[in-house]
């Protein structure tokens, strides 16, 4: 999302020259694992997390884990994820698990989801990679199964794994229930990722109504040990990241 005013290949170096030791991306099914390796090693960078197969983005889909009609898809696709991520050495993967489609009840897209989360923790802890699962706002991606904060931790008790986590995303949650700086440090246990974008727009922290230096000063006192994915829609190209600070240009 970040330096999107260049090709997905040339973000590598932007990110690099703005100063972030890692990235993170939405997919990286469509590149050759070898030319992804190659910007990483010629930059000087890690990835941090990606996300599991997600079905056709491009046709609006924005995950495939709570429809019952494609469990064996999302399950084909956790392999995949796993090929990529053990040859990128990407640590972490996260899920979204979609919108459910006409006809498919709550009840069911809920059950579909604990399922298909089960049997990706389970594949994902034998190859020592963490999985996450990330509540989205309602407003964004309307309809969209999971949208706060509880919903997802909700979701991780059921599924009853040590290796599924919650991705906090400081932007969505703030449209959706706001209490950012409380639940970060009730369930800090289970957020193992964060993500930020100031509201409204989705833009750098600063722009907005986010109190993101209050933030900051927050996730240090408590220790959150994790990353923070800089995932804001404009690019902050003319920026740097702090050299003290565990920020993935997303």
């Amino acid at each position: 999302m970040l330096f999107n005013e260049v090709p997905f290949f040339d973000r590598f170096a932007a990110a690099a020259n703005a100063g972030f030791k890692a990235v993170e991306f939405l997919f990286p099914y469509a590149f050759p694992i070898s030319d992804i390796q190659k910007r990483l090693k010629d930059n000087d960078l890690q990835i941090v997390l990606h996300n599991l197969p997600a079905g056709n983005w491009e046709a609006g889909e924005r995950g495939i884990a709570c429809l019952p009609d494609r469990v064996a898809e999302f399950r084909e696709g956790v392999p995949r994820a796993i090929e990529y991520a053990k040859a990128l050495n990407v640590p972490q993967l996260n899920c979204l698990v979609g919108i459910p489609t006409a006809g498919v009840s709550a009840e069911q897209a809920h059950a579909t989801i604990i399922e298909n989360l089960r049997f990706a923790a389970d594949a994902l802890k034998k190859e020592g990679i963490r999985l996450f699962v990330e509540p989205c706002n309602s407003y964004d991606i309307p309809g969209f199964a999971l949208n706060r904060s509880k919903e997802g931790l909700d979701v991780i008790q059921a599924v009853g794994s040590d290796n599924l986590f919650l991705q906090y995303d400081i932007y969505h949650m703030q449209r959706m229930e706001g209490e950012l700086a409380a639940t970060i440090k009730k369930n800090l246990p289970r957020i193992a990722h964060i993500q930020l974008a100031d509201n409204p727009g989705h833009n750098e922290p600063g722009t907005g109504e986010i109190n993101y230096a209050f933030l900051f000063r927050l996730l240090d006192e408590i220790g959150y040990p994790g990353w923070i994915g800089a995932s804001t829609s404009r690019s902050t190209a003319r920026k740097r990241a702090s050299a003290g600070c565990r920020a993935s240009a997303a």
